[in-house]
């Protein structure tokens, strides 16, 4: 992996999706001026997190993902685009997209796990909305192996570590925890994930709209594989900036050689014995 900078845009969507659009590009041009070579958006970076009116504003984002690649070519910066509800095939997916440096983009993943929560404060079922996806892709850019995991992604940490066992250096996590969870858990998980899988994570929310039903904890954040928070967004608009070098992911590895210490004979063996389990 090699050093490099990255821009972490909290964005407060509107329920305008052209003006939320026009926000974000503006926010990564204002970003690449400060020499980033990565750019991350929240997950539905253009729209609140609600979940009946992202069915009903459908349809542009075809147009908008032209849009972004069209900003990554001419700001010389890739981009991960957070995520749209992405309609194929007759279902809705909730879709990232990472676009590299020339305008193209290199994978897309479309998130696996659905918040279905009832909360004392908050209820949802994304999969009255959502198909779950069904793969992890993994891609080689530039500056490092990179891999996207969508905000409820992060709690499980066997799909995690998919990611570190495919030699992922960087994890782009776009997300909108919320005020409930997000206190309690979100700095916690997103230290964790990165200590026991010694890479950068890089975690992107919307930032808060009181105006909306959904009332998203934004502190975007990016950390480093010590478990270090390198930078931390308050819950306003923002863009925050981090220096991730590469000098910390190698002599973390060096120090504590997780990966090598792995057992999978004795994971796999624990594994069937809980199938003797009555």
């Amino acid at each position: 992996m090699k050093s490099l900078k990255i821009a972490l845009c909290q964005l407060i969507p509107d329920y305008d999706v052209s003006r939320s659009v026009e926000v974000a590009t503006g926010m990564i041009e204002k970003a690449a001026e400060n020499q980033v070579a990565l750019v991350v958006l929240p997950e539905m970076f253009y729209h609140p997190f609600e979940l009946l009116s992202l069915r009903k504003i459908n349809g542009k984002e075809d147009a908008i993902l032209e849009k972004l690649c069209e900003c990554a070519r001419n700001c010389s910066v890739s981009i991960c685009t957070g995520s749209m509800a992405v309609q194929q095939d007759g279902k809705f997916f909730n879709r990232s997209y990472l676009i590299d440096e020339s305008g193209m983009v290199r994978i897309h993943y479309d998130k696996c796990h659905l918040f279905d929560v009832n909360l004392p404060h908050l209820r949802t079922r994304e999969s009255l909305i959502f198909t779950p996806g069904s793969s992890a892709p993994v891609v080689q850019m530039a500056f490092g192996k990179v891999g996207i995991a969508i905000c409820y992604d992060i709690r499980f940490p066997e799909f995690i570590r998919n990611f570190a066992l495919k030699g992922v250096e960087l994890l782009l996590v776009p997300a909108v925890f919320n005020d409930s969870t997000g206190p309690a858990h979100w700095s916690v998980m997103m230290q964790a994930r990165a200590i026991e899988n010694q890479i950068f994570i890089a975690a992107v929310s919307q930032g808060r709209n009181n105006k909306s039903s959904y009332r998203a904890y934004g502190h975007s954040m990016a950390v480093s594989p010590w478990g270090e928070i390198l930078c931390e967004a308050s819950q306003n608009e923002e863009i925050v900036y981090a220096m991730l070098n590469h000098e910390t992911l190698e002599q973390t590895r060096k120090r504590l050689p997780l990966m090598e210490h792995r057992r999978p004979d004795l994971y796999d063996k624990l594994n069937s014995d809980l199938a003797l389990v009555y």
